[in-house]
């Protein structure tokens, strides 16, 4: 079997989000079938200039084809056109130069999806948002998986979407929460879909020790994990944070990830930047607890690797997937205000008994659904159902949703996106003790 894996940005350095998800999935297929990653030549999520050359590459034994962006992002119109079809009544016309904005734009990758479709036998499609998603899926329906990565957040309430989401053969969804959105934005319960997520290359053994040496850290510590940004709840965090360590919490903070924002200047923060795997998994050994302080996860990966490694975590209960991972888990808290931060953290760091219960459920719940055997037959079962239904059905498939036509597509008759997610149910995914 030939599958093209097809993704924004691809690299053995990208830590995170989709990217990191796309590598991982990639690779592991690749033990079952002849997989090849399409992807463009952008390194940098926010301005997606062409930084990587363009042709073939291979990253860590895998085959990686790459496409030019044919112009990087201005973040002034792309600003104005969110704010269009976010909040104010807009057109398809309108929606379409958002993506067009958004990027990161590759007619070339497209193309090539429309020339070489009979080389692949399906397209696994990453972020449902971006330009190689929305307008390669229009090429490729008929063999096109979709791994939606979708949030909580204006852009699932924009409208070209939905023809997006009901096209595809399947859909491998990251949490419960992400399923219960889509279906109700996009209705896509024919659609056949399965909550799959991620696994993680969690290491045999992690040195707490090793990693309190290398950095010179003695005294406990919470730890965050990911990219330092305004966008990921961090200003909330510190500031919820330092007013902890004035009220007499004893915990200090660690910082992994890539600053994006300014780290305030604290004795009892402390930033690490861009570490290694090794040096996550020891610092995750030697943390009491990882705080998840964001709003916007379809799933989070550093939690279950918190988890894998028996540690609790502390989430925002304002975001539907980590308050539900925690729940469904009973692996962790969650706060959703100053008092609620205040209280939880310090329960976790005063209550030996909590703390290591909860770490216990979070190592049983990552075996239990999120090993690599787990994650990798999901999507094996999945692809063998396609091929199943592609031998027992000879009739033409059924094509992509048109696009309205020319005058259709200017009309400004359709609501602002965050209206539309607003509108949306709310709260965690609680499973009965019989559900799948």
């Amino acid at each position: 079997m030939k599958l093209a894996v097809i993704v924004q940005r691809y690299g053995a350095d990208l830590s995170g989000g989709a990217e990191l998800h796309a590598r991982y999935v990639s690779e592991r297929l690749a033990r079952h079938a002849d997989v090849e990653v399409l992807t463009t030549c952008a390194r940098d999520y926010i301005s997606w200039r062409n930084e990587l050359r363009a042709g073939p590459d291979e990253v860590n034994g895998l085959s990686v084809r790459r496409f030019p962006v044919a112009r990087p992002r201005d973040p002034d119109d792309f600003g104005r056109r969110s704010d269009r079809v976010f909040h104010q009544v807009h057109s398809v016309r309108d929606e379409l130069a958002w993506l067009g904005s958004q990027g990161p734009n590759s007619p070339s990758l497209v193309r090539y999806l429309a020339k070489q479709t009979a080389a692949y036998d399906y397209f696994i499609f990453f972020s449902y948002r971006y330009y190689h998603a929305y307008h390669g899926i229009r090429r490729v329906a008929s063999r096109a998986m979709l791994v939606p990565t979708a949030e909580r957040d204006p852009a699932l309430g924009v409208s070209i979407f939905g023809s997006t989401f009901r096209a595809v053969r399947a859909i491998m969804y990251n949490s419960h929460e992400e399923q219960a959105l889509i279906q109700r934005v996009a209705q896509t319960e024919s659609t056949p879909g399965v909550v799959v997520g991620v696994g993680s290359e969690v290491p045999e053994r992690a040195s707490a020790p090793r990693f309190r040496q290398q950095h010179d850290i003695h005294g406990r510590f919470a730890i965050y994990v990911g990219r330092i940004d305004a966008n990921k709840g961090c200003s909330e965090l510190f500031d919820y944070f330092r007013r902890y360590t004035q009220t007499g919490g004893r915990l200090d903070l660690v910082l992994i990830g890539a600053p994006m924002m300014t780290v305030p200047t604290d004795p009892r923060i402390r930033q690490l930047g861009f570490v290694t795997d090794r040096d996550k998994y020891d610092a995750l050994a030697a943390a009491d607890v990882l705080i998840m302080p964001s709003y916007f996860e379809s799933l989070s990966m550093v939690t279950l690797e918190a988890w894998a490694m028996g540690i609790p975590v502390l989430v925002n209960g304002h975001c539907d997937v980590l308050r539900g991972q925690a729940i469904r888990a009973n692996a962790g808290l969650y706060y959703t205000n100053y008092g609620e931060f205040r209280e939880t953290l310090t329960m976790l760091e005063t209550e030996d008994h909590l703390r290591s219960g909860l770490g216990r459920n979070g190592r049983a719940y990552f075996r239990s659904q999120y090993t690599w055997p787990i994650i990798e037959r999901k999507y094996l079962e999945m692809l063998e159902r396609l091929e199943q239904e592609d031998r027992d059905d000879s009739e033409e498939p059924t094509r992509i949703e048109p696009l309205p036509g020319w005058l259709a597509r200017r009309r400004r008759n359709i609501p602002a996106a965050a209206s539309v997610v607003e509108g949306l149910p709310t709260g965690p995914v609680v499973l009965s003790r019989h559900a799948p």
